[in-house]
């Protein structure tokens, strides 16, 4: 089949950033915003009927919740399509205005949930109408006690919007005018976007290519970076002062709380890699020698090894559509009846032009129960595994669309199970597929790629995060010591198995100036690591498995993870039992790898 390249926006609001309904939409908003208001104003907890107006305040919350994120999934869409649409940022700015008295509203709720005595409490969760979301009820009332005044929450929440909403917002501003400077082989100068320059730069096969791009991006990046110092130190100070405020000490506190993960898991994760990391090393130092130098150098990470006279395999975006469908009903037909309709529907946005943004996402639209997906297609074996991912995000979301609204907030560690179990399907079925020992080599590369970012790239993040913060907390950070800390992250994270590294990395991440929940980096390597584990676990089950991922997948927004792993995997997070279980498997690839390899160093 063929399937269009760019997605449908206007089934969801007709007219893009000029839509009648869009507007329509959001001053509904701010009438279910002033009624929730009221509604919760009038609620005296400890009444007899108190099951019934709680259940009725969670029903207008839901509805408030749910058009925010239609609203702000749509508008986001239009920018991830064109950065220059100016109409749609001065929309974002409406929309998040009416966010303070929502907050208002939201924090009055909260503190009234923690008026209700523990007693009556756990009385109250056991009716009929909460017993499902007694777990978020929950967490919601264990917020609310940390709380300030309504007046003092309000006065945040409005400043907010100038102070850590703005900084990131500043950020993209900034991006948007990034423009890298490339010679052709013509001899003429084009001028590639961010994302355009970096896919080029990390996935061209000319190594001469990938040097000078890195050598301009870097400089590009850097002729920057007092600027994004001062963006940096501003959206991350004013988060910390959030926090002080509160009378939070621990910067990790929020995003171990919004992940629902003990600090103990994540210790026992990052061990267990450090542990492991020497054979990472050892692969990307041969990788190296494949590219005829001793040591790996940054921009070669991506690089493909085509060896002999191999052509590297490609996929059409419709070739692609149709190997990630066969291979998904392999494991879950009711998951590939799903990917079939997001590519029938166009709800993908794939195509490789001027103008978007860099990466890709998948968001959801819960008004309409649908999702959609973007990113920049090109071809390669990688891209057919973020398109996989991508449709994993979709595929989870739509399992929940029919629960409680609170039940659907699933956090962004087990987020990453669906995308990346989906992603392991498509690069195992690859490998499969290859005929020739050198195509092989190929392809274990490409499936070592996300390994690699995992274990040594995001934990590099991890550690200049952790450093920053700690820096933040004494007062600003010039951008010469937030490059010094970012290449000394890099350094330990890689093991020194690097020759070259990218200081700029901090500036050049959008990762690092997102306004939600900081330290946006852990998450993605416990999804990688759990989502093996559930791959593992699949195998082994056969047809059986799909019913059970999907209970699996409704479940990640009502328990802890850890509870979760142990409801459905039976295993202990805190110990690095499953951690080296997943991480055994990655270096089974390299051990494939490494001799397949040896006949041509």
């Amino acid at each position: 089949m063929t399937y269009s390249i760019n997605w449908d926006l206007e089934t969801i609001f007709p007219g893009g950033s000029d839509s009648v309904q869009l507007k329509e939409r959001m001053s509904q908003l701010e009438e279910q915003i002033a009624n929730y208001r009221t509604t919760v104003d009038a609620w005296s907890p400890n009444s007899e009927d108190d099951a019934a107006k709680l259940g009725e305040l969670l029903d207008l919350s839901a509805t408030i919740s749910q058009g925010f994120s239609q609203c702000g999934s749509f508008i986001n869409a239009l920018l991830s399509a064109n950065v220059n649409d100016s109409k749609a940022k001065i929309l974002t700015g409406d929309l998040y205005a009416k966010l303070p008295a929502l907050q208002a509203a939201q924090t009055v709720f909260s503190k009234k949930l923690t008026e209700i005595s523990e007693d009556d409490w756990t009385a109250l969760v056991k009716a009929e109408n909460l017993a499902s979301v007694a777990f978020r009820l929950s967490e919601i009332r264990r917020d609310g006690k940390e709380l300030l005044s309504e007046a003092e929450e309000t006065i945040i929440n409005t400043l907010n919007l100038d102070g850590l909403n703005a900084w990131s917002q500043h950020y993209d501003t900034i991006v948007a005018s990034i423009e890298i400077p490339f010679l052709q082989e013509d001899g003429t100068t084009i001028k590639l976007s961010a994302g355009q320059a970096f896919n080029k730069m990390m996935g061209d096969p000319d190594p001469e290519v990938r040097a000078r791009l890195f050598d301009t991006w870097e400089k590009t990046w850097a002729e920057k970076e007092d600027l994004f110092a001062d963006t940096l130190n501003h959206l991350d100070g004013f988060r910390l002062s959030t926090f002080k405020l509160h009378g939070v000490t621990d910067y990790l506190k929020e995003p171990l709380e919004y992940n629902r993960l003990q600090k103990a898991t994540l210790d026992a994760m990052w061990g267990t890699i450090q542990k492991n990391k020497q054979p990472i090393v050892d692969f990307l130092t041969r990788k190296a020698q494949l590219f005829g130098k001793e040591k790996m150098e940054w921009q070669d990470q991506d690089a493909p090894i085509i060896l002999g006279d191999m052509e590297e395999r490609t996929y059409t975006f419709d070739e692609a559509a149709d190997f990630i469908l066969t291979n998904f009903r392999k494991f879950s037909p009711k998951m590939a009846d799903f990917a079939q309709i997001a590519f029938e529907k166009s709800w993908i946005e794939a195509e490789d032009r001027p103008g978007k943004r860099p990466g890709g996402y998948c968001t959801s639209l819960p008004e309409t129960k649908e999702s959609r997906i973007f990113m920049t297609y090109s071809n390669s074996v990688n891209e057919v595994a973020t398109l996989a991912h991508e449709l994993g995000h979709a595929f989870h979301s739509s399992v929940l669309w029919e629960l409680p609204e609170l039940n659907r907030n699933y956090a962004m560690n087990v987020a990453e199970t669906a995308s990346t179990f989906a992603e392991l399907i498509v690069a195992d079925a690859t490998l499969k597929e290859a005929t020739t020992k050198e195509e092989k080599i190929n392809l274990l590369d490409a499936k070592m790629q996300n390994a690699i970012a995992m274990f040594m790239n995001i934990h590099a993040r991890f550690i200049f995060e952790n450093s920053f913060y700690q820096a933040r907390q004494n007062g600003l950070v010039s951008a010469e010591q937030i490059t010094e800390m970012m290449t000394a992250a890099q350094k330990e994270s890689y093991a020194d198995g690097l020759s070259t590294y990218h200081p700029h990395f901090w500036a050049a991440k959008l990762h690092f100036f997102i306004d939600d929940v900081p330290f946006y980096n852990f998450p993605y390597t416990f999804g990688y690591l759990f989502s093996m584990g559930i791959y593992a676990y699949a195998n082994e089950k056969g047809s059986s498995f799909e019913e059970e991922y999907i209970a699996l997948l409704q479940d990640t927004a009502s328990m802890t993870t850890e509870e979760l792993a142990q409801k459905h995997l039976g295993v202990d997070l805190t110990k690095p039992d499953f951690w080296q279980a997943g991480i055994d498997m990655v270096l089974k690839d390299v051990d494939s790898f490494m001799e397949l390899t040896e006949d041509y160093i």
